[in-house]
Protein backbone atom coordinates (compact mmCIF):
# COMPACT_ATOMS: atom_id res chain seq x y z
CA UNK A 1 0.00 0.00 0.00
CA UNK A 2 1.52 3.35 -0.84
CA UNK A 3 1.15 5.99 2.01
CA UNK A 4 1.58 9.83 0.36
CA UNK A 5 3.17 12.47 2.64
CA UNK A 6 3.42 16.51 2.19
CA UNK A 7 6.35 17.73 2.77
CA UNK A 8 5.04 21.64 4.04
CA UNK A 9 6.73 24.64 5.07
CA UNK A 10 7.86 25.43 8.58
CA UNK A 11 7.35 29.10 8.39
CA UNK A 12 6.65 32.12 5.90
CA UNK A 13 9.73 33.08 3.78
CA UNK A 14 11.64 32.29 0.49
CA UNK A 15 12.80 28.97 -0.55
CA UNK A 16 16.40 29.43 -0.71
CA UNK A 17 17.79 25.89 -1.83
CA UNK A 18 16.14 22.90 -3.27
CA UNK A 19 18.28 19.60 -2.93
CA UNK A 20 16.14 17.12 -4.03
CA UNK A 21 14.20 16.70 -7.89
CA UNK A 22 10.84 15.28 -9.08
CA UNK A 23 12.08 11.17 -8.65
CA UNK A 24 14.73 11.33 -6.62
CA UNK A 25 14.90 8.51 -3.44
CA UNK A 26 15.37 10.62 0.05
CA UNK A 27 16.12 8.69 3.01
CA UNK A 28 14.60 9.72 6.36
CA UNK A 29 16.13 13.35 7.85
CA UNK A 30 17.70 14.13 4.75
CA UNK A 31 17.71 18.07 4.22
CA UNK A 32 15.28 18.28 1.43
CA UNK A 33 14.78 22.14 1.08
CA UNK A 34 16.67 25.65 2.70
CA UNK A 35 14.04 28.13 3.95
CA UNK A 36 14.85 31.86 4.46
CA UNK A 37 12.14 33.18 7.19
CA UNK A 38 11.27 36.49 6.87
CA UNK A 39 13.17 36.68 9.69
CA UNK A 40 15.91 36.26 7.78
CA UNK A 41 16.98 32.93 9.53
CA UNK A 42 17.67 29.82 7.46
CA UNK A 43 15.54 26.58 8.06
CA UNK A 44 16.42 22.94 6.93
CA UNK A 45 13.03 21.44 5.79
CA UNK A 46 13.50 17.51 6.19
CA UNK A 47 10.96 14.66 6.85
CA UNK A 48 11.21 11.61 9.17
CA UNK A 49 10.36 9.31 6.47
CA UNK A 50 12.00 8.17 3.30
CA UNK A 51 10.58 7.61 0.33
CA UNK A 52 10.17 8.89 -3.20
CA UNK A 53 10.09 12.49 -4.37
CA UNK A 54 6.75 12.34 -6.76
CA UNK A 55 6.15 15.75 -7.69
CA UNK A 56 7.93 19.28 -6.45
CA UNK A 57 5.84 22.57 -6.32
CA UNK A 58 8.59 25.07 -5.49
CA UNK A 59 11.85 26.29 -6.89
CA UNK A 60 14.80 28.76 -5.69
CA UNK A 61 13.25 32.38 -5.08
CA UNK A 62 9.77 31.21 -4.17
CA UNK A 63 8.17 33.19 -1.62
CA UNK A 64 6.16 30.83 0.66
CA UNK A 65 3.59 30.66 3.51
CA UNK A 66 3.53 28.79 6.98
CA UNK A 67 2.09 25.35 5.87
CA UNK A 68 1.94 25.37 2.26
CA UNK A 69 2.99 21.98 0.73
CA UNK A 70 6.58 22.23 -1.03
CA UNK A 71 6.54 18.81 -2.42
CA UNK A 72 4.60 15.30 -2.43
CA UNK A 73 6.62 11.98 -1.09
CA UNK A 74 5.91 8.11 -1.72
CA UNK A 75 6.80 6.59 1.54
CA UNK A 76 8.93 3.71 0.89
CA UNK A 77 7.71 0.60 2.93
CA UNK A 78 10.75 -1.03 3.39
CA UNK A 79 12.29 -1.17 7.10
CA UNK A 80 15.41 1.48 7.69
CA UNK A 81 18.25 1.00 9.65
CA UNK A 82 16.01 2.90 12.46
CA UNK A 83 12.90 0.86 12.18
Amino acid sequence: MNTYCEVVSVSNGTIDQVFVNEGDYVYEWEPLFLLKTNEGVLKKIEMGVGGNILSLNVKPGDKVIHDMTLAILREDDLPSGCD
